[in-house]
């Protein structure tokens, strides 16, 4: 068993989900009656964190909520992972973030969903707030960044970490430009295709869905030439692929996967992706947990209601035919 778990840094955005279900989305100006509504906490920092604990890892989350129950709520569902929230401030002059997710169901499967983002709270952590990372920040084996607050702060974080040797994550979602020097300090990148389109301009997914890899390979390359040495696109149900100086790697979905709701696949992918290598997985290795991981997580509703524990991801595993000498070396570093 590994004594010492890795310690990641989630430096990003805790947002409240309204999740409504509906049959048909409307139109401008149309009003549908929905077949279903909930709540679960969520936000992709707060996701990613959620997960990283739930397969062992130590984790300490830093962002901002308002002074509500949506706060509370936000704070005490990390707390409960195992989450250091500590670092998580309240702003009482501001509301907590939500989030509006609509899923589209047909015959009982969610086809794609739709999410607006009010940041609330997330947009107004400022550079003074975190200026204790910046000594702090070499405590750590990991962090993980997003878009979801305000650019200052995660050039700063990035900027301290890679002075520190510490390496850095960014999920570049939602969608923003980002600076080369900022580019320049990641150590991986992990957009989704529309998100690597939107970085490269390059569009590598043609209208009936398929890759085209010498565009793919071209928005790799043009990643790669902004100083970013991993570049990992997840692909939806086709899987992801990761590009390194170690070498490419394409990792194909988990087969037959009943898919309930695709909210925060991608951040249990990452999350899960970023602990295995925080605890000293390969890259390959990573991907294969991090995979069999969000095939979980679209299995159930709800952001964090339906990231798994490590035991939950070893026995799917299992059950798919994963080598058993990887799951124990999986249960080593991580159990």
């Amino acid at each position: 068993m590994n004594t010492h778990p890795p310690r990641i840094l989630v430096v990003g955005s805790l947002v409240m989900d309204l999740i409504t279900s509906t049959e048909k989305i409307p139109a401008a100006g149309e009003t549908v009656i929905g077949c279903g509504f909930s709540t679960a906490p969520g936000g992709k920092g707060a996701n990613q964190a959620f997960q990283a604990a739930r397969l062992g890892a130590a984790v300490s989350m830093v962002g901002k909520v308002g002074a509500d129950s949506f706060g509370q709520a936000l704070t005490s569902s990390l707390a409960a992972a195992g989450v250091d929230v500590s670092h998580i401030l309240q702003d009482a002059d501001s509301y907590s973030a939500v989030g509006n997710v609509q899923l589209l169901i047909e015959d009982g499967r969610t086809l794609n969903n739709r999410i607006i983002v009010a940041p609330g709270a997330n947009h107004r952590l400022t550079a003074a707030e975190v200026a204790f990372l910046e000594e702090s920040i070499a405590d750590y084996d990991f962090v993980i960044l997003q878009l979801e607050i305000t650019q200052e702060v995660n050039e700063l974080v990035a900027r301290w970490a890679k002075a520190k040797n510490v390496p850095v994550m960014l999920n570049p979602a939602p969608a923003a430009p980002l600076t080369d020097a900022f580019l320049s300090t990641l150590t991986y990148i992990s957009p989704n295709e529309h998100e690597a389109a939107e970085l490269t301009g390059i569009q590598f997914i043609d209208g009936s869905g398929r890759i085209d890899e010498d565009k793919m390979n071209e928005a790799l390359g043009v990643l790669h030439k902004s100083g970013i040495p991993n570049v990992m696109i997840t692909l939806g149900s086709r899987g992801s692929i990761l590009s390194s100086p170690n070498g490419r790697y394409a990792m194909p979905c988990v087969p037959n996967v009943n898919a309930i709701d695709p909210t925060a696949a991608g951040d249990s992918f990452l999350g899960a992706f970023c602990t295995a290598l925080a605890a000293g997985l390969s890259q390959e290795e990573a991907l294969t947990l991090a995979t069999h991981t969000a095939a979980i997580t679209v299995s159930g509703m709800g952001a964090q209601p339906s990231l798994p524990d490590l035991d939950t991801v070893l026995r799917s595993m299992e059950r798919h035919g994963i080598d058993q000498k990887l799951l124990s070396k999986i249960r080593c570093h991580l159990g």
